[in-house]
């Protein structure tokens, strides 16, 4: 059964056609990821299922009730504790309805809403704190006009899933959370009993949690079955199978204009078939998939095999609050750092110590030395896009004025350059306060490749970047011959660019390790186990006793701890190798709550066998 239903839907901005006659349904409790490139219609045609954009033709048709996550989500009230209200409105007006049917005897009616509540649960405060804790949402007393845009987008993302519709959209809902966020995120979609359309540039969650992909292509939907990977292959396959149509089509046009301009006179009834059918092969061209194509470059051309640029004992403070403690970094021609960590620990802060823009003074105390090579220049990107004049038309943002604008070792116009990035002639003239975030990404990373930097600094550089802009960002960085330091939450950006990451794990804490995984163990390892029951203290023995000898029993026990503890390291690494790979969220999502349990119990098991083992050795 299908709970959403578009049917040829139309979409035009000015002369700009977005969607063009797209049709799509959705299953109950199907979980589908929508992605296209920036520009396409994904966010517009979420908007229009949502009742919030009228679209200039087709319809939508909804069964039961439906939430969106907008990226520039709007409030209802003045506090925190009002949107909440607000997004939990529906239980209690359920409830409410529920006792109206009991008290009007409707034995049919009350049973049906009964069962809804039993599905819902009959009281929604576990839920409510369970997902505001869960998503590191502000307190509930909080003002909104004080938020950030972090919390913003945290406090949206709560009262989005707290809905509990039957129909949950979500446009980009990883920007602004962490990793261990992201991870919970990623479960709570594999079980929701509800229908899933999800928007979003994070590929690992893509893969976990979406069970058929749909792109947007030239305005149309096309559907593909499976995961993002199953998606990756048949969407290759599809677009090989339109060329040779095409190419074979191209061949039999060619075939036929050649006969028809060898036989001008011949005018037989088989003849103009031939001519019908010459007219058919022009007007029948296969519609081939536009592909976007466009590279960023950052090269510098510096040769340099020193270091760029040295951090050495930073120490951090914020209103008394440790950030950072006696970091020292060197970052080298060919590093890609990664920047990891919970939401607030300092990641930005970081970047902005590196830049020189953090000075003390008032609650910042810093203290250490940051020395930059001479002629290294520093690019940065911070996560509020900034250094673009909202004023400014595209074309002069791009351009800063001029009409030609240096690129490597070549002039070129301002407008050709923009060609090369996708933006359209259309878009020459618009303001830079309407272009999308993706498109104001897109347009300040090309900014940044022409300034000649030779360490990128880089925050949250994937927030709203189409999947396709994404990959030629990382194969940039891949060919950089220059560093990166990039504040990120993005797993797959971070597996297949980084050399090394720098994970923020607490009270000021920094540490250097060889990639994501291995800083994901160390903290899995490092996180503190429940405190045991408090027991009283055995009284110590007499200083006259000797410890006493160990039995036979004990020797044994001894002798067999190495093994014990060898046989759960081993089993923890499988865990997080199990827990690390997005199958097992498609494949046995059932299993996952047992598996994490699991694995959040062994550490605690294993010092035990360490302590067990160091008291016998003591005595042997």
């Amino acid at each position: 059964m299908s709970v959403l239903v578009a049917e040829e839907l139309e979409l035009s901005w000015g002369d700009r056609h977005v969607l063009q006659g797209l049709s799509l349904s959705v299953g109950e409790r199907e979980r589908v990821g929508l992605v296209g490139p920036n520009g396409c219609g994904k966010s517009s045609f979420l908007s229009i299922a949502a009742g919030k954009l009228g679209a200039d033709a087709g319809q939508v048709r909804l069964s039961g009730r439906l939430a969106l996550l907008e990226q520039d989500p709007a409030f209802p009230g003045e506090t925190v504790d009002d949107v909440v209200k607000a997004a939990v409105a529906w239980h209690g007006a359920l409830h409410a309805e529920w006792e109206a049917a009991v008290n009007a005897g409707d034995l049919e009616r009350s049973a049906a809403l009964q069962a809804r509540l039993d599905e819902a649960g009959w009281s929604v405060e576990h839920r409510i704190d369970g997902i505001l804790d869960q998503l590191g949402a502000p307190p509930r007393d909080r003002a909104l006009a004080g938020l950030s845009g972090g919390e913003r987008r945290r406090l949206a993302l709560a009262a989005t899933l707290l809905e509990q519709p039957d129909v949950l959209l979500l446009d980009e809902p990883t920007n602004h959370l962490d990793a261990r966020t992201i991870t919970w995120l990623e479960r709570f979609l594999v079980g929701y009993r509800g229908a899933v359309v999800i928007v979003t540039h994070d590929r690992y969650l893509l893969e976990a949690v979406a069970e058929r992909i749909i792109e947007i292509e030239s305005g149309q939907a096309v559907s593909y079955d499976g995961s993002y990977a199953d998606y990756l292959i048949a969407r290759a396959e599809r677009h090989a199978h339109l060329q040779r149509t095409e190419d074979r089509r191209l061949r039999i046009l060619a075939r036929e204009s050649e006969w028809a301009s060898r036989s001008p006179a011949a005018r037989t009834t088989k003849q103009k078939a031939r001519l019908k059918r010459l007219d058919d092969l022009r007007a029948n061209a296969t519609a081939l998939p536009k592909e976007r194509s466009f590279e960023l470059d950052f090269s510098t051309g510096l040769k340099s095999s020193g270091t760029f640029l040295e951090a050495h004992d930073v120490n951090v403070s914020i209103a008394g609050r440790a950030l950072i403690r006696d970091l020292s970094l060197a970052v080298r021609p060919g590093d890609r750092i990664g920047i990891v960590g919970d939401n607030g620990m300092g990641k930005s802060t970081l970047l902005r110590v590196l830049t020189g823009e953090l000075e003390a003074g008032g609650v910042v105390a810093m203290s250490g030395v940051v020395h930059k090579a001479p002629r290294v220049k520093l690019g940065m990107l911070d996560q509020a896009r900034t250094g673009l004049n909202e004023t400014d038309t595209v074309f002069e943002a791009a351009g800063g004025g001029n009409d030609q604008i240096q690129v490597g070792d070549t002039w070129v116009h301002v407008a050709t350059f923009l060609g090369r990035l996708l933006f359209t002639r259309e878009q020459f003239d618009a303001r830079v306060e309407g272009l999308s975030g993706g498109e104001r990404a897109r347009l300040l990373l090309a900014k940044k490749m022409l300034e000649g930097n030779a360490v990128l600094l880089l925050d949250e550089p994937t927030n709203d970047l189409d999947l396709w802009t994404l990959r030629v960002l990382e194969e940039a960085l891949l060919d950089f011959d220059g560093a990166a330091v990039v504040v990120t939450h993005d797993r797959a950006f971070l597996d297949r660019v980084c050399t090394a990451v720098l994970a923020f794990e607490g009270d000021g804490r920094v540490v250097r390790y060889a990639d994501r995984l291995q800083a994901e163990r160390a903290a899995t390892k490092t996180s503190p186990a429940p405190p045991p029951p408090k027991a009283t203290p055995a009284p110590p023995p007499p200083p006259a006793d000797r410890p006493k000898r160990l039995s036979f029993k004990e020797k044994q026990e001894l002798d067999a701890l190495p093994d014990r503890i060898d046989a759960l390291e081993t089993e923890m690494a499988a865990l997080e190798a199990t827990l690390a790979d997005p199958g097992t969220y498609r494949d046995r999502a059932d299993a996952v709550p047992a598996l994490s349990a699991r694995l959040e119990a062994l550490p605690a098991e294993i010092d035990a066998l360490f302590t067990r083992w160091e008291s016998l050795s003591e005595r042997a």
